[in-house]
């Protein structure tokens, strides 16, 4: 039930999100009363579709006073003060604390009209100016055997964030529900009935495998049905009167941003990246829970578990932070390679660095040193296992956990 009602979820958030957007943009209509004491802004302060600037020549305790009285929402008070310094500051009075929006609108807009004035000054015409003013963009190109390939550095990261986040939670959440399996079969006691017709190392795997399944069902499904359930929604909300509204308002984001985007996406490679993501999450997945199923059969219950579980969990936890600083500023460096290599950071590493292009030998060597890290986590955490699983009332240290991993037979 929940591998559906998950899609379904997406779908509603979607479905709000556009909502709110739309919304805020048809009521979001600021307006702002000048008291320009320099005389400087007069006439250069245009009103925009979002702000509605009017000049007021009253006296400012009056306008503080009508202000405070009124019970339009969106109603503000700029106090230009007469001195106007290279870096001065400006009152920007309300009822309510202004949105950052607003602030910043009124920020930029006061900017340039008190360039536009300067420049006059100066017998500059802004004009002339604004048209000589260079706009370079940078094309990024890849080399490849077969000749030169867009690419889009912000569309890679965006990507390789993505990913880290993504890798990150999922090995997290299916790892800990195999540790909460076992933590519950050895409260119930069942698990000594269970081992009488299994050997534990068959039991510890079949839990392994049948977690790391249904996650992968979980995956498949969600993204086939989130994509077609956003398909339809964008379909039908496209129509409403409040959507079009909003992107009436964001039509610019349309025009430029938003194409910009989708031609970033073009230039990645999607399906590579959705297969090497399922790969990685398998090899992280079976490594992971290995190690959670020895952390499980060696506690009675929950609350033990964070002695263990935090040199498990470091690795991974390192690598994720340097995701967002070295390994999207230097995918192809020194840290980056070894991370991808490690078996314990290679998930979430080498995930980071696929979008930004890496050669096929380093994925299989890192995916081979995966499935060896994998081999040897579930040869330990087998040791650990056969012992833990019988033991109870008992609180264990890591001295006791070398006694279980020397035992023989």
């Amino acid at each position: 039930m929940v591998t559906f009602l998950v899609p379904l979820f997406l779908i509603g958030i979607y479905a709000l999100m556009i909502f709110l957007t739309a919304n805020s943009f048809r009521n979001n209509q600021a307006t702002i009363h000048v008291v320009d004491q320099s005389g400087v802004f007069e006439g250069r302060l245009e009103s925009t579709d979002r702000i509605t600037y009017i000049m007021t020549h009253d006296d400012m305790e009056a306008e503080k006073s009508r202000l405070a009285e009124t019970d339009e929402s969106k109603q503000y008070l700029l106090i230009i003060p007469e001195t106007l310094t290279d870096r001065f500051s400006v009152e920007l009075l309300s009822p309510e604390t202004p949105g950052m929006a607003v602030q910043n609108a009124v920020e930029n807009h006061l900017e340039q009209a008190l360039r536009d004035h300067r420049l006059e000054a100066s017998g500059i015409d802004s004009a002339t100016l604004s048209s000589i003013d260079p706009r370079i963009s940078v094309a990024a190109k890849e080399l490849t055997a077969d000749g030169e390939k867009d690419s889009s550095t912000g569309a890679t990261m965006g990507i390789a964030m993505f990913l880290s986040i993504l890798i990150y939670m999922t090995l997290f959440i299916y790892g800990a529900q195999v540790m909460r399996g076992i933590i519950e079969e050895k409260q119930s006691r069942i698990v000594e009935v269970i081992i009488s017709s299994v050997k534990p190392f068959q039991l510890m795997m079949g839990k392994i495998i049948g977690i790391g399944l249904v996650g992968l069902t979980q995956f498949i499904l969600w993204i086939l049905l989130s994509g077609g359930l956003m398909a339809i929604a964008s379909n039908l909300f496209m129509d409403t009167e409040a959507v079009a509204e909003g992107m009436a308002a964001g039509a610019a984001y349309q025009e430029g941003t938003g194409g910009e985007i989708m031609g970033a996406l073009d230039t990645i490679d999607l399906g590579a990246i959705a297969m090497w993501f399922l790969v990685y999450f398998l090899g992280g997945y079976l490594l992971y829970s290995a190690l959670f199923a020895a952390v499980g059969s060696a506690v009675d219950n929950e609350t033990e578990t964070q002695q263990f579980m935090f040199p498990i969990t470091m690795p991974l936890l390192l690598a994720y932070m340097l995701s967002f600083g070295v390994l999207i500023n230097d995918p192809h460096g020194g840290v980056a390679f070894w991370l991808s290599m490690i078996p314990l950071t290679s998930p979430v590493a080498m995930l980071v660095r696929i979008p930004y292009g890496v050669p096929e030998w380093q994925i299989l060597l890192s995916v081979a040193l995966l499935i060896g890290g994998f081999i040897v986590a579930t040869w330990f955490a087998a040791r650990i296992y056969r012992v833990g699983i019988l033991m109870y009332g008992k609180k264990v240290t890591y001295k006791e956990l070398m006694k279980w991993f020397r035992y023989k037979g």
